[in-house]
Parts: C-alpha cells; sequence; structure tokens
C-alpha cells in the first residue's frame, strides 16, 4: 500500500452517513429465550404495572406468576417443546401473560387475527398443527365452528377461554369509552362444553416442568399470503425477536420509565413487537386499548402521560378529526412512530407545528419482525421508509439480475439481518424463493420496489408482490379470491386495488357472475363477504363483468385490471 492510499479515508456508506451518533451500529443480542425478559423484568420491577388497562393494573410480579400457572396448564394438555398454541383474541392483559406462558412452556404462538371468521381459522389449526387455542369468549364460536369442520385427527386438543372481564379485579374504569365497547369488554358468554374458563386455569396452580428454550427455538409463527395460495407461516426464533425488542428501545430512546400506548393489535408482528416484546424487555408500562376510539386514545395519552406510541398514520389523522383533540394534553409524548401507510405531509405538518412532535416512519414485513428500516428521531424525513437499523445491510437490485442499484435508481429492495425470519413454514420451495445470495450473505427479497437516496434513506416507489395496503392491513388478493368463489352466484373472481381517500387502497372484486344467478348484486356480495372473511378483506367495491381478460395460458391477467383502476382514478 501506498502512503497516498494509506491517507486515502474509507468513503462512508450511504446507508451510514447519518447514522444517529447516540447509536451503536450493532447490537449485542442476548442469547436468552423471551421468557428470560419477563422474568429479569419481574425480578427488578416486581410491583411496577406491566399493564394498565379499562383502569386496572397487572405488576410484573403478577404477570410473572400468571404466566407460569398458565405455562403448567398448557404442558398437563400435551403441549411440549415446539408445539404450537394459537393466541386469538384482541388486545387486553391476558394476551401478554399468554404469550410468556407459551413461550415458558418451550412452545411456539400462532398469533391470528380475530377479524378472522371460521371459514378462515381453520387454516391456522391445520397447517401449524395447532395443539391449543387461547381465544376470548366472544370468539369461541368461530374456534369451535372451525374445529367441528375438520375431521377428529386434526382438531384441536384443549380450548382455553379468557373473558376480557377476568381482568378487572374491581369495578373497571370505563371512562370515555363507547357503550358498544363497554358492553363487549363485560360480556360474559357462556363457555363450550369442554372448554377450560382462564380463570380456572390459572386457580389450578400448576408450575411447569423446566424452561429449555434455546435462542435459535421457535417462538412465533406469525401468517402471511402471498401471490397464490393460503397463508404461510413466518418461522421466527426467540433471537430473531429479541433482535427487535431489544433494538426498538434503543432507537426509541425508551427505558423503564416511559409509558407506551399498546393500540396496534397485537396478533399483528408490529403491535407484538411494541405492546407485548419490547416494553418487557425495557420494564415499560403499556396502556392496553382493545380497540382503536380517538377519543379513548387522546384520553388514556393525556391521563396517563404517554411517552411513546407506535401507531398507523390514520390513526392520527383520526384523531385530528375528533371535536376535542385540541384538548388533549400531548405534552408527554416523546416519541411517535409508525408505519404500513405514508405519513401525508399536511398532518405530519400539523403534528409539528401544534405539538412539536415528528412522526418518525419505519418499515418492515412479518417476515422482518417488523422494522428493519426507520427514520431517525432527530433527523425524519416525510413519506421515506428510513435508513437500516441495527445490523441490517439492505440495497436495492435488480430483481432480475441482482445487481445492486446506485441511488436514485429504482429497484427491488432486499434485506439482511439479524431479526430476518428463517424461512416458510413446511413451504421449502417459497423460502428458496424468498432469499437471494449476494456478496456470500443471504438477502430476503421484502417484493417492493423502492429507491435510496445519497444520503442512505430509503423510498418505497412499487410493488413487486400483489398485495393491497387498507390502513396498515395488508390484503392478499389470492386469498380473498379464494374465499369469493365459494358464494354461489361467482363463477371467476379477480381482486385488485382501488384508491380510498381514507384507507389509502381498498379491495375492490371484478367479479363474473355464474349462469342464472343474474339478479345477485353487489350488495349481496359484500354482506355474505362480512360473514366469511375477515373486515379488513371484505370487497368495498364490486364491479360485475362478462368476462376477465387472461392470457394464453388462460391465467387471469389482474395487472390489467389493475391499471384500468389506476387509470379511471387519475
Amino acid at each position: 500500500m501506498t502512503s497516498a492510499e494509506a491517507r486515502t479515508p474509507t468513503p462512508i456508506s450511504p446507508q451510514r452517513s447519518h447514522w444517529p451518533r447516540r447509536l451503536p451500529r450493532e447490537l449485542a443480542i442476548p442469547r436468552t429465550s423471551l421468557w428470560f425478559n419477563l422474568e429479569v423484568a419481574a425480578a427488578r420491577y416486581p410491583d411496577k404495572a406491566m399493564t394498565h388497562y379499562c383502569g386496572q393494573a397487572l405488576s410484573y410480579a403478577e404477570a410473572r406468576e400468571q404466566a407460569l400457572a398458565l405455562a403448567g396448564w398448557l404442558q398437563t394438555q400435551g403441549v411440549g417443546p415446539g408445539d404450537r398454541v394459537a393466541l386469538f383474541m384482541q388486545n387486553c392483559p391476558q394476551f401478554v401473560v399468554a404469550f410468556y406462558a407459551v413461550n415458558r412452556a418451550n412452545a411456539v404462538v400462532v398469533p391470528v387475527n380475530p377479524m378472522n371468521k371460521a371459514d378462515e381459522f381453520g387454516h391456522y389449526i391445520t397447517d401449524p398443527e395447532t395443539k391449543v387455542v387461547i381465544c376470548s369468549a366472544d370468539l369461541v364460536g368461530v374456534v369451535d365452528a372451525a374445529n367441528a369442520a375438520l375431521p377428529p385427527e386434526r382438531r384441536i386438543r384443549a380450548l382455553l377461554v379468557a373473558r376480557y372481564a377476568d381482568a378487572f379485579d374491581r369495578t373497571p374504569d370505563f371512562s370515555g369509552m363507547s357503550d358498544a365497547m363497554r358492553t363487549w369488554l363485560q360480556a360474559e358468554p357462556a363457555l363450550p362444553a369442554g372448554a377450560t374458563a382462564w380463570s380456572a386455569a390459572l386457580q389450578a396452580g400448576l408450575h411447569p416442568s423446566a424452561h429449555t428454550a434455546q435462542a435459535d427455538d421457535l417462538a412465533l409463527l406469525p401468517y402471511t399470503s402471498g401471490t397464490t395460495g393460503l397463508p404461510k407461516g413466518c418461522m421466527h426464533t426467540n433471537a430473531t425477536l429479541m433482535a427487535n425488542a431489544c433494538g426498538g428501545g434503543q432507537w426509541a430512546a425508551a427505558s423503564a420509565e416511559s409509558v407506551g400506548l399498546a393500540v396496534v393489535p397485537m396478533f399483528h408482528i408490529t403491535g407484538l413487537l411494541y405492546g407485548v416484546l419490547g416494553p418487557v424487555y425495557q420494564g415499560m408500562t403499556m396502556i392496553l386499548m382493545p380497540r382503536w376510539d380517538r377519543e379513548l386514545a387522546g384520553r388514556l395519552i393525556s391521563q396517563h402521560q404517554v411517552t411513546h406510541w407506535t401507531c398507523i398514520p390514520t390513526m392520527i389523522i383520526d384523531l385530528f378529526g375528533s371535536p376535542n383533540y385540541q384538548s388533549f394534553d400531548l405534552s408527554s409524548l416523546r416519541y411517535l412512530s409508525g408505519g404500513g401507510a405514508a405519513m401525508p405531509a399536511a398532518v405530519a405538518e400539523r403534528l409539528q407545528q401544534e405539538f412539536g412532535l415528528t412522526f418518525a416512519e419505519g418499515y418492515g414485513l412479518t417476515e422482518t419482525a417488523a422494522p428493519s428500516h426507520a427514520n431517525p428521531p432527530e433527523r425524519a424525513k416525510l413519506q421515506c421508509l428510513g435508513i437500516p437499523i441495527f445490523g441490517v445491510d439492505s440495497r436495492v437490485v435488480d430483481p432480475d439480475t441482482f445487481k445492486e442499484l446506485p441511488p436514485g435508481e429504482v429497484g427491488e429492495i432486499v434485506t439482511h439481518g439479524p431479526m430476518v425470519f428463517k424461512g416458510y413454514w413446511r413451504a421449502p420451495d417459497a423460502t428458496r424463493a424468498a432469499f437471494v445470495e449476494i456478496d456470500g450473505k443471504s438477502f430476503f427479497r421484502t417484493g417492493d420496489l423502492g429507491r435510496m437516496d445519497e444520503e442512505g434513506y430509503f423510498f418505497i416507489t412499487d410493488r413487486l408482490k400483489r398485495m393491497i395496503n387498507a390502513s396498515g392491513y395488508k390484503v392478499w388478493p389470492s386469498e380473498v379470491e379464494l374465499l369469493l368463489y365459494k358464494h354461489p352466484a361467482v363463477q371467476e373472481a379477480c381482486i385488485i386495488a382501488a384508491r380510498d381517500e381514507y384507507r389509502g387502497e381498498t379491495v375492490k372484486a371484478v367479479v363474473v357472475k355464474r349462469a342464472g344467478m343474474e339478479t345477485t348484486t353487489a350488495e349481496d356480495i359484500i354482506a355474505w363477504s362480512r360473514e366469511h372473511m375477515a373486515a379488513y378483506k371484505v370487497p368495498r367495491i364490486v364491479e360485475f363483468v362478462s368476462s376477465l381478460p387472461k392470457s394464453g395460458a388462460g391465467k387471469v391477467m389482474w395487472r390489467q385490471l389493475q391499471e384500468r383502476e389506476q387509470q379511471a382514478a387519475r
């Protein structure tokens, strides 16, 4: 090496040029199970509230004791290392306790969207071979119907049912809640025959056998769909989840003194990370909301002096739509973040002008355990994915050659990092297709098209994958089409995205009717869909056509319909 070469500084990667000076570039990720985080928090802060829910506090010590008893109960039902247990409920303290109980029992959590209907839920029993379902009482009928439709050898072994009122040891505080939410939370429907009540499982006082789960053992199997077929399970280990559980707090400057608002649904990877995993690692207190309600959110932030809130932009938009929003005290908020949809510039400016808050957008997928990119709050860019976070190597590549593209050029975003999943459950072909090797490292193909600017910030421009993003909920057209084909009037169906001023995108069905079903209306299709699929998947628009455009091979040319829709919306 010449002296001139020795004096030449190593160029700074654009991905690192604006890295926050307060943060390390990589993290020393604990090589423990997630259960250990609750053990530590309960030892450090036994009397500190882990959650606040309708005026009721659940301490870390109490949560640990409940999780141990529940883990013991699970093991008496035959749940062993690596077995799958489904969680099917809205945000509540029982969800948090159940997650750690399953982990303590050395088993695997399968989180399921509580909006799912029986036609959808059966897949979450059969595909992961779920042994036990833990659900809320209002969803028992869905589980029962799905389970009864299966052959006996494929049914679950046990059903544990929690009433939301089980979390109340005194008169709950329903201030600011709608009458409908109060009624729903206090409902005490009868348990089906053979089901075990949550309270009975805790009162049994069973203690689990030794905790043997290791960092690289499977811990979570959240499901995501794709361009074809039914949803696929994403295999996450304790280690892949731990990466963001500890990293999220560092990025957001969170600590045991922080108070978070948990309103993003916990079945979703983002809600799970910021409402269940990260807060327990930090020893935070979480204010739980079972469902979104703008008046209640404003009241809870004000009352509990919430410091950290991860949400989706539509929640902020809705909060600003409240006639009471100026009376909400948001002065305690120090970190406001989210993703799932772009934050409108006008709303971000109002946040900054009226409350001095910067909305730090992030980006991630179920496959990356939520964030792989985030905006530094001290230098955030609007409608931007942010920069790759701790230990992440993310690039923009040509989707055909996988050659890395220079800043400004559009290609597929690929990501390598400690939070990337281990593959799709029992789907080796899909797993192989999801990864590509570049420079000796395995990169996950996100299916999102984007670009990186000269400062290393990433921006999304389009999708390679066929997907609809409705207020942060990802709708996979093939899954909706499979359900629609069960309607007696549907001969053929193609699902596309339609523009929606509030949701960003919404679901549109282009349908060919069966002969003899000419009297079927769009309202008929929509009403049927509400009974057979989760609300966010239901087509809001139905267009009837005489035929669908098809390729020479007979495949429906959905892109042609999508392009036509986009042109009509201009």
